[in-house]
């Protein structure tokens, strides 16, 4: 009996220990914001190059960041003594068994079971308050480097692909599922020309090396190419939506405009004859793509075949067989003649066409589930998506087992991987778009909140390195494209 009442009023101490700090903690407060405006006041008076509101915030979050660790460290001393009162207790009890050396052991043991304890407990309050400083302010950062510049709507479905052209003028390229591809001036967010010669979904669009062509995949089981000549309007000034609060951990209600039945752009022309049409598929042609060259086009369709054609001839000259399930895409290299599909089957193959009389294939097990996609990069790379929510960086020259392995916590669309620096960016299922380095290294998350970003799954990215206002556009099921600018010197100044 004495010992439990002994205990009772320790932990009655501890309590009263635990009430007298909250209330010290909110007597304080006032001293508190008088400090934090004396420190405001004297950062405007000094000489910085940064934006008073971006000193602002850096000032707000320092101050957070100190008061979160002012609280831990008075925890940390009521911790301390209730450890020490514990361990007096502890002795003292000891001495009543007899003094045995086995009671001793026990009570060691006792105390330090419970000294452990309170230690977890103390780590784990530390990590969780320091977490949640580090995510506010790598959120705030993001927005600082990653900024929305234009938003491209006018499509009555959503769009599953996205692609700028590689020859001038430069535009925007985007195929839906309400059976239209649509063309975009990138400054002004203006449809420039609408294609309408599919009877089905348009799933992907791709442009011609060097002339104004497209090439579109579609649910009708026909991939198009088609010619279009554009005339760009004036650009306008562009609006610094980035500047609006946001909270990125803001989630969508289903119920929002994007819901409403969109009205496309009525002024805008539009093309309804293909120029070429690539049949043979017995299913839908989820993807395609051109050749280095443009002289040869590659399909990727629900048959689990893929096929390779000639543009000129429209003819078949090679069926790509061996996946077990649907194809989700393919993709070819930007100099040499390879190819690489991606399949449900959890693998994705590498066909080799550069010796015209060998055509090798590689198949590749590192998922497990289906590959959503599979890129090039300008180097010796391939890298891999999936809905086993991985993304894997492989090498050419040892395909073995990949060099870089990305764990998210959402599945992963049609990921695209810049030229220059060789940033990939990731977009997901969950409406979040985020970008890696080539060693699986996080470098930001592009904002998302109820006033800005995607409203619905994220299904494709494309980076334009050379454009300077959007060097990023995303696509997704909300209907609409989007134009990111990424300081991507300041980005990578901050890994």
């Amino acid at each position: 009996m004495p010992v439990e009442s002994g205990s009772s009023a320790a932990a009655r101490q501890a309590k009263q220990k635990r009430k007298s700090h909250s209330l010290s903690i909110r007597r304080t407060n006032s001293t508190e914001q008088e400090r934090s405006g004396l420190q405001r006041d004297m950062l405007e008076g000094q000489d910085s190059k940064l934006p008073l509101s971006l000193r602002s915030n850096l000032l707000d979050l320092f101050s957070q960041i100190e008061k979160e660790f002012e609280n831990l460290y008075i925890e940390n001393l009521e911790l301390r003594r209730e450890i020490e009162t514990l361990n007096d207790r502890l002795a003292a009890e000891g001495q009543s068994f007899e003094g045995t050396d086995l009671a001793k052991g026990a009570l060691k043991t006792k105390a330090s079971h419970s000294t452990s304890q309170l230690s977890q407990k103390l780590k784990t309050t530390y990590k969780a308050s320091t977490s949640k400083i580090v995510s506010s302010f790598k959120a705030t950062t993001s927005r600082a480097v990653c900024q929305l510049v234009r938003e491209y709507v006018g499509h009555r479905d959503g769009i599953w692909d996205l692609s700028v052209t590689k020859t001038q003028p430069v535009v925007l390229g985007t195929a839906s599922a309400d059976h239209t591809a649509m063309l975009w001036s990138i400054e002004t967010g203006k449809c420039l020309l609408k294609y309408l010669g599919h009877q089905g979904s348009v799933n992907s669009i791709k442009f011609h090396p060097t002339e104004q062509m497209a090439l579109t995949a579609s649910g009708d089981q026909t991939a198009h190419i088609w010619r279009y000549m554009v005339q760009l309007p004036t650009p306008q000034p562009v609006a610094d939506i980035s500047q609006q609060p946001c909270d990125d951990d803001v989630d969508f209600s289903d119920k929002d405009e994007a819901d409403g039945e969109a009205e496309g752009p009525n002024d805008c022309p539009s093309v309804r004859m293909a120029t070429t049409t690539l049949r043979s598929h017995q299913g839908v042609v989820i993807a395609a793509d051109w050749l280095v060259g443009g002289k040869q086009v590659v399909t990727a369709s629900w048959d689990r075949a893929a096929n390779l054609y000639d543009v000129e001839t429209s003819e078949l000259v090679h069926s790509l067989t061996g996946h077990d399930q649907e194809l989700t895409h393919c993709c070819t290299h930007p100099t040499q003649r390879l190819v690489v599909t991606s399949s449900r089957d959890t693998t994705f193959r590498l066909w080799d066409f550069r010796d015209p009389s060998i055509h090798s294939v590689n198949v590749f097990q590192g998922h497990t589930d289906t590959v959503t996609s599979a890129v090039f990069t300008v180097g010796d790379n391939v890298v891999s998506g999936s809905d086993d929510r991985t993304v894997k960086v492989w090498d050419l020259k040892n395909m073995r087992s990949p060099i870089a392995t990305i764990r998210t916590d959402s599945a992963v669309n049609r990921i695209s991987v810049s030229v220059n620096q060789k940033i990939i960016a990731l977009p997901y299922d969950n409406r979040q778009v985020r970008l890696f380095d080539m060693s699986g290294v996080r470098l930001a998350r592009l904002p998302r909140s109820n006033r800005q970003g995607h409203r619905r799954m994220v299904c494709c990215s494309a980076w334009c390195e050379d454009n300077t206002s959007c060097n990023l556009f995303t696509c997704g099921f909300d209907r609409q494209a989007i134009g990111w600018n990424i300081n991507i010197t300041a980005l990578l100044q901050e890994k």
